[in-house]
């Protein structure tokens, strides 16, 4: 994982950490991961968050009372973490904090942990052979039948974010790689993307990051795209939430809805559920 993703990450590790909960429409996202972690995690358990930058998903699941092992690229999100970790008082279940890569886990021993997280941060992985060696990581260190929860950047999805809003992208010859292959590197000295643009970043095809984690020996038991129905929809999402009896309602259908094969495509983030084979 390259150095501008980790400066990236400590430049902006507050705003990673709030991004899940500024509006409703990013709130999605965090609800669509733990609707599924609370559906495959076993009751109780040693769970590592791969990439877990300031620990939104640590401090939840520690708070349940599983046990967790952090893992991020970023120092700066790993301070957060501790902060919030001890602010929320639940110090004893997060076991480990480490600063690292998911390219290596050696930190850990193979069959380790009784499930697996990675959330986002294989889409900061460039190069096929590192996405290679992360999967293989991840799975390695998961104790046989453990479920993994990996979620990516979808590149169906970044297409419709050009459309909406990013529309010189389509004839800017320095993004033509991100349209033809899914590839976007930092440009952050480019005209049109300054300080405020997107670090290192590969987009996956959803049938992509399957057929990655079956390779690797996993069975696939769920997709799901974390913005479900109301993807790139954010004003009439974030305006459907003043309205709680709305919105809960909303939520509902969302969460129904949003594993169907036919919304896989369309979402900002798509969630690979799986478990680890005996």
């Amino acid at each position: 994982m390259s150095r501008v993703v980790k400066e990236y990450y400590d430049a902006k590790a507050e705003l990673e950490w709030n991004r899940l909960v500024q509006d409703a429409y990013h709130q999605l996202e965090y609800i669509v991961h733990m609707h599924f972690l609370g559906k495959y995690l076993p009751k109780k358990g040693l769970i590592l968050d791969a990439g877990g930058g300031p620990g939104r998903y640590t401090l939840e699941l520690a708070k349940k009372g599983y046990h967790i092992a952090l893992l991020d690229l970023s120092p700066k999100s790993l301070e957060i973490a501790k902060r919030e970790i001890k602010n929320a008082k639940v110090e004893d279940n997060v076991k480990k904090i480490v600063e690292g890569s998911v390219v290596d886990l050696s930190e850990f021993g193979n069959d380790s942990f009784d499930g697996v997280l990675c959330l986002g941060t294989l889409s900061h992985l460039i190069d096929k052979a590192e996405r290679e060696k992360a999967a293989g990581e991840l799975v390695r260190v998961a104790k046989k039948r453990a479920p993994l929860f990996i979620s990516i950047i979808n590149r169906y999805g970044i297409y419709r974010t050009i459309l909406q809003r990013l529309q010189h992208l389509l004839t800017d010859p320095t993004h033509q790689e991100l349209i033809s292959e899914g590839l976007h590197h930092a440009h952050y000295s480019h005209p049109l993307e300054p300080e405020g643009g997107f670090t290192d970043a590969y987009f996956f095809l959803p049938s992509e990051l399957r057929e990655l984690f079956e390779s690797k020996g996993v069975q696939t038991l769920e997709m799901a795209t974390c913005e479900g129905l109301s993807s790139h929809l954010q004003e009439p999402t974030n305006a459907l939430y003043n309205d709680k009896t709305k919105w809960n309602r909303w939520l509902k259908i969302l969460l129904q809805s949003c594993n169907d094969p036919c919304l896989l495509g369309s979402g900002e983030h798509v969630l690979y559920v799986g478990r680890k084979r005996s």
